[in-house]
């Protein structure tokens, strides 16, 4: 029996699968994300691929001239999709510090503007690709800048903003690798204490009444 395809498509019964023009450069480089997250990136091959989606690999050279421009699209998207959220979210106006760690934990909770799953198995094969270990790298180093000067613009010194960063930043990346899938009660419960260890600042009730309604929205949905 054939695989079923399994291609992100907006409305894929408007546009259904028929023969390989039907296929899209977003469904190779979805299907290709969808392997790098469960398999990893060794697994991502061109044949492999159109397995998945029930096609010949010949459609493959329409849109990629190789495997390693496959893999170069994949890196291009993750920074747009995860270090670009997390700037944005870092540099959107906030009355307050607290308010401001807030829209950056949107990032937490809602995939659509932060893939975990993503950036972990980009962390993955980066320790087999010094290419890509120094793109991480960079990325890293981005994220973390959005995150100093968002400390620095409420007040905080040089020294205290970058340590706050860092704190903030590598204490979700070992929160998450942790997948500690504790009840969400008990995680929206710490939120106001989370706040104060991130920023020495008692958060407002109506920020944390904020966040925690915009969490539960995306929280629920990933444990149905």
């Amino acid at each position: 029996m054939s695989p079923k395809p399994i291609l992100h498509r907006d409305d894929p019964e408007a546009e259904p699968l028929i023969g390989n023009i039907k296929v899209t450069r977003d469904d190779w480089l979805n299907v290709a994300m969808d392997v790098l997250i469960s398999d990893g990136v060794d697994q991502i091959k061109v044949l492999n691929l159109a397995e998945r989606m029930a096609v010949s690999r010949s459609s493959f050279y329409w849109y990629f001239k190789s495997r390693q421009e496959l893999l170069d699209a994949l890196l291009a998207r993750w920074q747009a999709t995860n270090t670009a959220a997390l700037v944005a979210q870092a540099e959107a106006p906030a009355e307050t510090i607290t308010a401001a760690v807030c829209n950056v934990h949107r990032c937490v909770v809602n995939t659509d503007l932060f893939d975990t799953a993503l950036d972990f198995a980009v962390r993955d094969w980066a320790r087999k690709s010094g290419k890509v270990r120094r793109i991480l790298d960079q990325s890293d180093a981005r994220r973390l800048e959005a995150l100093h000067a968002m400390f620095a613009r409420y007040g905080y010194s040089e020294i205290e903003a970058e340590t706050r960063a860092r704190v903030l930043y590598y204490m979700q990346i070992g929160y998450d690798l942790a997948q500690l899938n504790e009840p969400i009660e008990m995680r929206l419960s710490m939120v106001p204490h989370y706040l104060y260890a991130f920023t020495g600042v008692e958060p407002k009730p109506e920020e944390v009444e904020e966040f925690s309604a915009y969490s539960l929205r995306f929280l629920k949905g990933n444990q149905t």
